[in-house]
């Protein structure tokens, strides 16, 4: 099973590029676990998953082909 990982912002600072294909990993939960594993700063900050263009949660199953986005949060005015 292949995802396509996209990082934004700082994320995307941290990882040193904005996209990565992972494999073997069947949830939300954990491709963020191996993603702290390849990226150990990300578990300082605060980020949301969305898994196709739709914010998930928490341990959302994943596919074959998905698309994850790593978002960092949000501001603006």
């Amino acid at each position: 099973m292949n995802i396509s990982v996209l990082f934004f912002g700082q994320i995307a600072d941290i990882a040193g590029n904005d996209n990565l294909d992972i494999s073997n990993v069947d949830t939300s939960n954990e491709l963020k676990s191996r993603l702290c594993e390849l990226y150990p700063a990300l578990k300082e900050i605060t980020y949301s998953v969305a898994v196709n263009k739709e914010i998930v949660q928490t341990n959302t199953a994943l596919k074959d082909g998905d698309t994850v986005a790593l978002l960092p949060p949000f501001s603006g005015g």
